[in-house]
Formats: structure tokens, sequence, C-alpha cells
């Protein structure tokens, strides 16, 4: 790709991100990448799906996505954090999600982790704002290229996270959880969403809640 690649144009002629093809990464991208989440329900689903993706691609974890929401309890964190080994047993008969003893682990984890930071901060979402004063941080990239997988920030969240009793949330795994909740909006420049998200689209975005 040129350095003056722009972005794909989608079959309605509208410029996305090159990585947003097909029916399942194109309403994903148009409809939630980039747009900040306000609710822990759908933090949880987040960190629970990019903490399965690990090794995987995302688009893998996309079409379960559904599987995932009736495996683990709609992500209610009440619900999910009670699971009981038992409950992990069957999950890894299952083969309609992927059947990996550490992440289910880990998703029964972090919900728990998860409500014991809302205990002490009032909500999830308050916390994890807080890392950014409560506005999201824009990138500005001509390329896909550029984008980076890690920086300084969310190797800084990850070791809160993980401090914390989060599971599968290493600086990688970390950033594209910010990513897909909107903290970090990384749409290359040219796609038509960089506009919608940074304010200049007709109305803007609003918060994404489950």
């Amino acid at each position: 790709m040129s350095p003056q690649t722009p972005a794909e144009p989608g079959p309605d002629g509208r410029p996305r991100c090159r990585w947003a093809s097909g029916p399942w990464l194109r309403p994903y991208h148009d409809l939630e990448w980039g747009v900040p989440v306000r609710d822990d329900h759908l933090h949880l689903e987040l960190l629970v799906l990019e903490g399965a993706q690990s090794g995987l691609s995302w688009l893998t974890i996309l079409k379960r996505r559904e599987a995932y929401r009736r495996a683990f309890a709609e992500f209610q964190p009440e619900a999910l954090a009670a699971f009981a080994p038992a409950r992990v047993e069957r999950l890894l008969g299952d083969p309609s999600i992927i059947r990996h003893r550490g992440k289910i682990e880990a998703a029964v984890a972090n919900a728990r982790a998860l409500l014991r930071v809302r205990d002490e901060w009032g909500s999830f979402d308050a916390y994890i704002w807080s890392f950014l004063d409560g506005r999201p941080l824009r990138g500005s990239w001509d390329r896909e290229e550029l984008v980076p997988a890690r920086t300084e920030l969310s190797a800084h969240v990850s070791g809160e996270l993980r401090r914390r009793g989060f599971q599968f949330v290493g600086p990688t795994t970390c950033y594209s959880y910010l990513q897909a909740a909107g903290l970090v909006m990384d749409h290359v420049r040219s796609c038509y969403r960089y506009r919608d998200l940074s304010g200049g689209g007709p109305g803007g975005t609003p918060p994404r809640h489950r």
C-alpha cells in the first residue's frame, strides 16, 4: 500500500478502514468500533471477547458473539461471577465458543474483578475512563500500518487491570479493547467514521449501551 492509499471504498461508496470488509466486519466497523462505551455489561463483554481473540482473528470471535452471550449469561457481571467450576467444565464442551480453559476461567475472573472495581468506583465505566479523564483519545493515522498494536497507555492500563485480578489483558489485548470500547478512536483519517467520531459528522455518535 502506498503512503497515499486512502481508506477502502465499500459497496455503498463510503471510504472505510481497509479491514472493514464483508458482512461481519463492515457493520461492526460502522456501528461499534471506536464508539465510546458507557455500560459495564458491554465493557465486560468486550474485555472477554478481546481476551478470547488472543492468538485468533477478530472475525473468528465476532461470528461467535451471540454464542458467547448465551454461554456467559449475557455478560451480566453478577451472574458470570457466580459461575462454579462445574459450569466452566460444561463450557469446555460447548463447540459454539472457543474451548480454551484459561480464557473461559479468565471470563469468570474478570467478572469478579469488575464487581470489585464497581464496589470501589461505583462503576467499572467510571474507573476505566479515569485513565483518560473521561475523554477519548483520538488517533490521527493516514495509513492502517501506522496504527500501533500497543502503546504506553495500554501497557499502563494492562498493568493496573492485572493488579486488580483481571486476566488475559496484556498490553496488546488491552489496546484492542480500548479501541473497541472507544476509549481510543483509531479509524484512519480517510475513513468516513473518523469524521463522525471526531465530532464532524451529522449529529455525532452517542455513547454505546447494551
